[in-house]
């Protein structure tokens, strides 16, 4: 049985510059798996503030059927294009499908299929978990992270798989598929920022913590979104589908009663304890975006010298040309190169400055209130306020120096680089 490399198989054929239009998938499964992708995420949220509020409760929460219904709607969407591909034997499937151990789907499917199983598996581990050794300690058990992982393929196979229907889609297609790519991408940066909750409560962005995990983290999924640039302003569409998304929960929840049910209480909560206020990621997006469509002006002109405004479908886009000479390919490397590190520099300037200030507002009393959810409004029933409200924590042990600010531009060259990598890979999936 011959196995085919699923990453080689994405991208489009050597002899073909698309798939043709008549093999082009049902629209469908793209915004259903989207769907599944946002229950995941919501139902995550949601359930950090049914422990906030009311303490561990039975695995049959909405919030855990919430998720789990992500994963399984995503895994049967995921299992009906393989099944569709491999057994079905309709040209529409098999084109763009790709193979692995003689089964076949796209790779989005793939991906998704791994997120589900993952997920299914870690619910009787959890459960498990929690009757062998009482409440979690830290957030990341060993259940919980399988958990994040399953999520996490999940939402990726999301993101693949809209990213490959709009490559697939010609001038009059690929508008509306563009949309579901960035809804996925978004989506995909606001369950990544969970994994960072506990180092993003505003009364820790003073913190070097902070700061550095930050950069370890956002600057991928900003570049990525600004190099394959499905539509203008990519990054920045992303960044704000991120603050709908968390926005929305800081508003929402705490609309509905509740109490805690375990002890000890410290915070007596009346309500679902609402998120902390969505970090402010569209002001280095939108800089982001201002780099990447500079650089892209300057590549792409027209005859009389005049940049192109319009950025074109991803099988226009210009691709390194073979036998362009040492020089040619220098120059783009040049280029390339670059835009990652003004992508860098301007993301930890601007996202240290944005944040800093705006962590002070939110957690003093001109927050409290219910737009902003501010001053101590997102600390759960084990939260002591009177200590914690009102101040900065661990700025002592864990100071902003320099040295901090050296080590973030380091890690954040790094991952805008990854995140031009993955943004290239985008625009070429077609599979």
């Amino acid at each position: 049985m011959e196995w085919v490399s699923p990453v080689a198989s994405a991208l489009p054929p050597a002899n073909a510059a698309s798939i043709p239009a008549h093999t082009a998938l049902p629209r469908w499964p793209v915004p259903t798996l989207v769907f599944s992708a946002a229950c995941i995420t919501v139902g995550i949220l949601w359930d950090i503030s049914w422990h906030s509020t009311i303490g561990r409760d039975t695995f049959w929460t909405p919030a855990h059927l919430m998720i789990y219904l992500g994963g399984t709607l995503g895994g049967m969407i995921a299992g009906w294009l393989a099944f569709s591909a491999t057994f079905l034997r309709r040209s529409t499937a098999g084109a763009n499908a790709i193979s692995v151990l003689g089964a076949k789907a796209p790779l989005g499917a793939w991906v998704t299929l791994w997120g589900a199983a993952a997920m299914l598996t870690s619910a009787p581990l959890d459960d498990w978990w929690h009757n062998a050794y009482g409440l979690d300690v830290k957030i990341l058990s060993p259940p919980h992270a399988l958990l994040a992982a399953g999520m996490y393929g999940v939402v990726t196979g999301a993101v693949l798989l809209a990213a490959a229907a709009r490559n697939r889609g010609g001038d009059s297609a690929h508008v509306p598929a563009a949309g579901w790519v960035i809804v996925a991408m978004g989506i995909q940066l606001a369950l990544a920022s969970i994994l960072l909750t506990e180092f993003s409560f505003p009364n820790r962005q003073h913190t070097a913590a902070f700061y550095l995990v930050s950069a370890a983290m956002y600057p991928t999924f900003l570049t990525a979104a600004a190099r394959y640039a499905p539509v203008r302003w990519a990054a920045t569409r992303v960044a704000l589908v991120y603050m709908a998304i968390l926005a929305m929960m800081v508003w929402i929840l705490p609309l509905f009663a509740a109490e805690p049910g375990l002890a000890p209480v410290y915070n007596r909560v009346t309500h679902m304890t609402p998120p902390s206020f969505p970090l402010l990621l569209v002001i280095p997006a939108l800089a982001i975006d201002l780099i990447f469509q500079a650089f892209s002006a300057q590549t792409r002109t027209g005859t009389g010298g005049n940049p192109v405004t319009e950025l074109p479908h991803p099988s226009a886009q210009q691709q390194p040309a073979r036998g362009t000479g040492f020089i040619g390919g220098r120059r783009q490397w040049i280029q390339e190169g670059l835009r990652v590190l003004l992508a860098a520099v301007l993301f930890v300037a601007l996202f240290v400055t944005v944040q800093w200030f705006f962590s002070a507002f939110l957690i003093s009393p001109a927050a409290n209130n219910s737009l902003f959810a501010g001053n101590g409004r997102f600390l759960g029933y084990m939260a002591q306020l009177d200590q914690w409200r009102d101040h900065f924590w661990r700025v002592e042990k864990d100071p902003f120096t320099p040295l901090t600010l050296v080590r973030m531009s380091l890690l954040a060259l790094v991952t805008c680089g990854l995140g031009s990598a993955a943004g290239t890979f985008l625009t070429r999936i077609r599979r």
